[in-house]
């Protein structure tokens, strides 16, 4: 029994449908062995969170990635399944995403005995921020950022609509509109009791200098910028969060290992190799407080 050009084209095309499949499991299977690595020498649980798919679009509907119930049922699960004397490690890359979910997360972490680290390769903005200030240690790499968590309502931030309540005389001003600064002053009370609640946090020691727990609240909840400021490390260092700089090459490795969905060409390109002989070495942790680059001399 032979074969024709036609049987060696269904056979073609049956291979070429398990090629995705077969590529989708061997990266699967790196990322089971490269967590299985880094918790080895951490001695730890190391858990992801990594929303990769920051912006897609469905037939004209975009579609966002973010910290989900879901999210929080999975994280929770794993933090109940760590022993009590077991640190936990997260990775964070994420914009953030739903306020009950994220409190959720970020309380179980201050509840786990063991020491919590969070690092962030590259941003870990709102609710990514919040679950970084659950932790005892906020691991960054030196041009990471986080980001304010002021409340939002709607598209409008909540210190905004206060604004134009302090702003206008209360004759000028719409029902409606009493009603959304009376919902953001809660709104805006109940982040601040709750940051604050996270910056108390003294399991196993005392994270924040009791002095600088005030200034930190007021600076990430009250709205004094854009929702979607990047807080660079220096700045984060300098509110007084416990930062320190220089991510272990395996968190690199992982988020190789998520990429994100391209369609089209590719928005960046480069030859991934270094020049000559000048291989690029990691940035050296330099601990607390992080000093930044110096000033060239004149």
């Amino acid at each position: 029994m032979g074969f024709n050009l036609f049987d060696l084209f269904w056979v073609f095309l049956f291979l070429s449908s398990l090629q995705p499949v077969w590529q989708r499991r061997q990266i699967e299977y790196r990322r089971v062995q490269t967590l299985q690595a880094f918790e080895r020498e951490r001695n730890g649980r190391v858990i992801l969170l990594i929303h990769r798919q920051e912006s897609l679009s469905l037939l004209g509907i975009p579609i966002s990635r973010y910290i989900t119930i879901e999210d929080s049922e999975q994280i929770l699960r794993a933090i109940r399944l760590t022993p009590p004397d077991v640190p936990i490690d997260l990775i964070l890359h994420t914009p953030g995403g739903l306020v009950l979910a994220t409190e959720q997360i970020a309380r179980a972490l201050i509840r786990h005995p063991a020491k919590v680290t969070v690092f962030v390769p590259h941003y870990a903005m709102s609710g990514g921020t919040m679950l970084a200030l659950a932790s005892d240690e906020i691991v960054m790499d030196a041009n990471a950022v986080l980001g304010p968590v002021d409340p939002q309502l709607g598209n409008f931030p909540a210190a905004s609509i206060l604004k134009v309540v302090e702003d206008k005389p209360i004759s000028e001003i719409d029902d409606q509109t009493l009603i959304m600064a009376d919902i953001s002053r809660k709104a805006i009370q109940q982040v601040q009791r709750f940051v604050r609640t996270l910056l108390k946090d003294a399991i196993p020691q005392p994270k924040i200098q009791p002095e600088n727990i005030e200034s930190i609240v007021d600076a990430l909840t009250t709205g004094r910028v854009t929702h979607d400021y990047p807080i660079t490390v220096e700045e984060a260092t300098e509110m007084g969060l416990p930062i320190t700089v220089g991510l272990p090459r395996v968190i690199y490795d992982l988020m190789e290992l998520y990429p994100q969905p391209q369609g089209g060409r590719p928005s960046v390109q480069y030859i991934p190799l270094p020049y000559g002989d000048r291989t690029p070495a990691l940035p050296i942790p330099k601990g607390r407080p992080f000093e930044g680059p110096k000033p060239a001399e004149p």
